[in-house]
């Protein structure tokens, strides 16, 4: 399991491929990974509000009951990502991909 400061340490390194990791609850609140592929990732109630995520993969993501407000998820590739129970408040989804998404239900 990658731990967050590692992360982000590659991200600033110009590594973009984070498939598959294990990011459960983590805290990523505030932090820049546009462009970055997580695809696979499990970031089942992880913190990202605030979050660059523009331009990101995260097809086949778990990101059950992670927080998303005011995340940027502009042209970001949710297909097939479940995102049951996510809060999603004043997140900006322009030009998200999200065919295939389970999505949250309304309250």
């Amino acid at each position: 399991m990658m731990k967050v400061p590692e992360l982000v340490s590659r991200y600033k390194a110009g590594q973009r491929d984070f498939r598959n990791l294990n990011l459960i609850a983590a805290n990523l609140r505030n932090l820049n990974f546009a462009g970055a592929n997580f695809s696979g990732s499990n970031f089942t109630g992880a913190n990202l509000t605030g979050t660059n995520l523009s331009c990101a993969n995260l097809t086949g993501a778990n990101l059950t009951k992670a927080k998303f407000s005011e995340t940027n998820l502009t042209r970001s590739n949710l297909s097939n990502s479940d995102l049951s129970g996510v809060d999603l408040s004043r997140a900006n989804l322009r030009q998200a991909y999200l065919t295939g998404a389970n999505m949250p239900q309304p309250i």
